[in-house]
Protein backbone atom coordinates (compact mmCIF):
# COMPACT_ATOMS: atom_id res chain seq x y z
CA UNK A 1 0.00 0.00 0.00
CA UNK A 2 2.66 2.64 0.84
CA UNK A 3 4.16 2.39 -2.66
CA UNK A 4 0.90 3.09 -4.51
CA UNK A 5 -0.06 5.91 -2.15
CA UNK A 6 3.42 7.40 -2.44
CA UNK A 7 2.76 7.58 -6.16
CA UNK A 8 -0.62 9.31 -5.95
CA UNK A 9 0.18 11.53 -2.94
CA UNK A 10 1.27 14.62 -4.94
CA UNK A 11 -2.07 14.64 -6.81
CA UNK A 12 -4.35 13.41 -4.01
CA UNK A 13 -5.61 16.72 -2.63
CA UNK A 14 -6.17 18.21 -6.09
CA UNK A 15 -8.20 15.23 -7.31
CA UNK A 16 -10.30 15.08 -4.14
CA UNK A 17 -10.95 18.83 -4.00
CA UNK A 18 -14.26 18.78 -5.97
CA UNK A 19 -15.59 15.93 -3.82
CA UNK A 20 -14.48 17.72 -0.65
CA UNK A 21 -16.46 20.81 -1.64
CA UNK A 22 -19.46 18.76 -2.75
CA UNK A 23 -19.91 16.45 0.22
CA UNK A 24 -16.74 14.94 1.75
CA UNK A 25 -15.87 17.90 3.96
CA UNK A 26 -19.29 17.80 5.64
CA UNK A 27 -19.01 14.04 6.14
CA UNK A 28 -15.57 14.44 7.69
CA UNK A 29 -17.01 16.98 10.16
CA UNK A 30 -19.87 14.60 11.00
CA UNK A 31 -17.45 11.72 11.57
CA UNK A 32 -15.19 13.79 13.81
CA UNK A 33 -18.19 15.14 15.77
CA UNK A 34 -18.86 11.59 17.01
CA UNK A 35 -15.53 11.21 18.82
CA UNK A 36 -14.73 12.74 22.24
CA UNK A 37 -14.07 16.48 22.27
CA UNK A 38 -11.26 16.06 24.80
CA UNK A 39 -8.60 13.48 25.52
CA UNK A 40 -6.23 11.59 23.25
CA UNK A 41 -7.51 10.57 19.80
CA UNK A 42 -5.96 8.21 17.27
CA UNK A 43 -6.41 9.06 13.60
CA UNK A 44 -5.85 5.97 11.50
CA UNK A 45 -4.53 6.67 8.00
CA UNK A 46 -4.01 10.40 8.30
CA UNK A 47 -3.19 10.69 4.60
CA UNK A 48 -2.40 14.25 3.50
CA UNK A 49 -4.08 15.73 6.59
CA UNK A 50 -7.54 16.53 5.23
CA UNK A 51 -9.11 15.98 8.67
CA UNK A 52 -6.69 18.08 10.70
CA UNK A 53 -8.57 21.37 10.32
CA UNK A 54 -11.77 19.76 11.64
CA UNK A 55 -10.41 18.26 14.87
CA UNK A 56 -11.70 19.66 18.14
CA UNK A 57 -9.35 22.27 19.60
CA UNK A 58 -9.44 20.47 22.96
CA UNK A 59 -8.31 17.06 21.68
CA UNK A 60 -4.78 15.76 21.31
CA UNK A 61 -4.44 13.78 18.08
CA UNK A 62 -1.88 11.19 17.05
CA UNK A 63 -2.15 10.34 13.36
CA UNK A 64 -0.60 7.27 11.77
CA UNK A 65 0.11 6.87 8.07
CA UNK A 66 2.19 4.25 6.20
CA UNK A 67 2.97 6.38 3.12
CA UNK A 68 6.06 8.57 3.45
CA UNK A 69 4.85 10.88 0.68
CA UNK A 70 1.45 11.34 2.31
CA UNK A 71 3.25 12.15 5.57
CA UNK A 72 5.47 14.69 3.81
CA UNK A 73 2.40 16.58 2.59
CA UNK A 74 0.54 16.22 5.89
CA UNK A 75 3.39 17.39 8.14
CA UNK A 76 3.01 21.18 7.62
CA UNK A 77 -0.75 20.87 8.31
CA UNK A 78 -0.03 18.83 11.43
CA UNK A 79 2.29 21.50 12.81
CA UNK A 80 -0.38 24.16 12.40
CA UNK A 81 -3.09 22.01 13.98
CA UNK A 82 -1.02 20.37 16.74
CA UNK A 83 -1.29 16.81 15.41
CA UNK A 84 1.55 14.37 16.09
CA UNK A 85 2.31 12.09 13.12
CA UNK A 86 3.76 8.57 13.25
CA UNK A 87 4.66 6.35 10.31
CA UNK A 88 2.91 3.04 10.92
CA UNK A 89 0.19 0.72 9.66
CA UNK A 90 -3.17 -0.05 11.24
CA UNK A 91 -2.40 -3.74 11.65
CA UNK A 92 0.52 -3.03 14.02
CA UNK A 93 -0.19 0.04 16.16
CA UNK A 94 2.92 1.05 18.17
CA UNK A 95 0.93 2.17 21.23
CA UNK A 96 0.13 0.77 24.69
CA UNK A 97 -3.15 -0.97 25.46
CA UNK A 98 -6.14 1.27 26.31
CA UNK A 99 -4.27 4.55 25.80
CA UNK A 100 -6.71 6.39 23.48
CA UNK A 101 -10.07 7.94 24.36
CA UNK A 102 -11.36 7.43 20.82
CA UNK A 103 -10.29 6.77 17.24
CA UNK A 104 -11.08 7.99 13.76
CA UNK A 105 -10.60 6.69 10.22
CA UNK A 106 -11.82 8.28 7.00
CA UNK A 107 -11.51 6.46 3.67
CA UNK A 108 -8.94 4.07 5.14
CA UNK A 109 -10.44 0.60 5.76
CA UNK A 110 -10.87 0.11 2.01
CA UNK A 111 -7.11 -0.06 1.54
CA UNK A 112 -5.68 -1.83 4.58
CA UNK A 113 -4.33 -5.35 4.16
CA UNK A 114 -6.50 -6.87 6.91
CA UNK A 115 -9.46 -4.86 8.25
CA UNK A 116 -10.13 -7.52 10.89
CA UNK A 117 -6.60 -7.14 12.26
CA UNK A 118 -6.98 -3.34 12.21
CA UNK A 119 -10.19 -3.58 14.25
CA UNK A 120 -8.48 -5.95 16.69
CA UNK A 121 -5.72 -3.36 17.15
CA UNK A 122 -8.24 -0.52 17.56
CA UNK A 123 -10.03 -2.56 20.25
CA UNK A 124 -6.71 -2.99 21.99
CA UNK A 125 -5.57 0.65 22.04
CA UNK A 126 -8.94 2.41 22.58
CA UNK A 127 -10.31 2.49 26.12
CA UNK A 128 -13.41 0.53 27.09
CA UNK A 129 -16.45 2.56 26.10
CA UNK A 130 -14.39 4.62 23.64
CA UNK A 131 -15.89 5.63 20.31
CA UNK A 132 -14.40 4.60 16.96
CA UNK A 133 -15.84 6.76 14.19
CA UNK A 134 -15.47 5.77 10.54
CA UNK A 135 -16.18 7.34 7.17
CA UNK A 136 -15.83 4.66 4.51
CA UNK A 137 -16.95 3.72 1.03
CA UNK A 138 -18.40 0.20 1.11
CA UNK A 139 -20.16 -2.44 -0.96
CA UNK A 140 -23.70 -1.11 -1.44
CA UNK A 141 -26.82 -3.25 -1.22
CA UNK A 142 -29.02 -4.09 -4.19
CA UNK A 143 -28.02 -4.17 -7.84
CA UNK A 144 -24.88 -2.07 -7.32
CA UNK A 145 -23.31 -4.73 -5.09
CA UNK A 146 -22.33 -7.17 -7.87
CA UNK A 147 -20.98 -4.27 -9.93
CA UNK A 148 -18.69 -3.27 -7.07
CA UNK A 149 -17.64 -6.92 -6.72
CA UNK A 150 -16.66 -6.95 -10.40
CA UNK A 151 -14.76 -3.65 -10.24
CA UNK A 152 -12.93 -4.33 -6.99
CA UNK A 153 -10.12 -6.55 -8.44
CA UNK A 154 -9.30 -3.72 -10.86
CA UNK A 155 -9.20 -1.00 -8.19
CA UNK A 156 -7.15 -3.24 -5.90
CA UNK A 157 -4.51 -3.65 -8.63
CA UNK A 158 -4.50 0.07 -9.43
CA UNK A 159 -4.85 1.72 -6.02
CA UNK A 160 -4.97 -1.04 -3.36
CA UNK A 161 -8.61 0.03 -2.97
CA UNK A 162 -11.25 -2.62 -2.19
CA UNK A 163 -14.60 -1.35 -3.47
CA UNK A 164 -16.66 -4.16 -2.00
CA UNK A 165 -15.77 -4.29 1.69
CA UNK A 166 -18.64 -4.53 4.18
CA UNK A 167 -16.94 -2.43 6.83
CA UNK A 168 -19.72 -2.24 9.42
CA UNK A 169 -20.18 -6.00 9.25
CA UNK A 170 -16.42 -6.59 9.63
CA UNK A 171 -16.32 -4.26 12.65
CA UNK A 172 -19.27 -6.06 14.25
CA UNK A 173 -17.71 -9.48 13.64
CA UNK A 174 -14.48 -8.19 15.20
CA UNK A 175 -16.36 -7.53 18.44
CA UNK A 176 -17.12 -3.82 18.22
CA UNK A 177 -20.55 -2.52 19.17
CA UNK A 178 -22.13 -0.75 16.19
CA UNK A 179 -23.99 2.29 17.49
CA UNK A 180 -25.06 3.81 14.17
CA UNK A 181 -24.60 3.45 10.41
CA UNK A 182 -25.69 6.35 8.22
CA UNK A 183 -25.77 5.47 4.54
CA UNK A 184 -25.11 8.17 1.97
CA UNK A 185 -25.14 8.13 -1.83
CA UNK A 186 -27.11 4.93 -2.47
CA UNK A 187 -25.31 3.31 0.44
CA UNK A 188 -21.89 3.65 -1.17
CA UNK A 189 -20.66 5.90 1.64
CA UNK A 190 -21.21 4.96 5.30
CA UNK A 191 -20.66 7.01 8.44
CA UNK A 192 -20.20 4.28 11.07
CA UNK A 193 -20.09 4.87 14.81
CA UNK A 194 -18.67 2.03 16.91
CA UNK A 195 -17.99 1.55 20.60
CA UNK A 196 -15.46 -0.65 22.38
CA UNK A 197 -17.68 -2.78 24.66
CA UNK A 198 -16.79 -3.65 28.23
CA UNK A 199 -16.49 -7.34 27.39
CA UNK A 200 -13.42 -6.73 25.24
Amino acid sequence: MPTSYDRIAPHYDRHLHPLEKWFLQDLRKETIAAIPKSGLILELGAGTGANFQHHHATTKVIGIEPSSEMLRIATPKARINAVCLVRSVGEYLPFPTKCFDGALATLVLCSVQSPTTVFDELKRVVKTGGVISLLEHVRPDGLLGPLFDALSPITVRMFDDHLNRRTAEIARNAGLEIRNVRKVGLGIINVITCKVPSSI
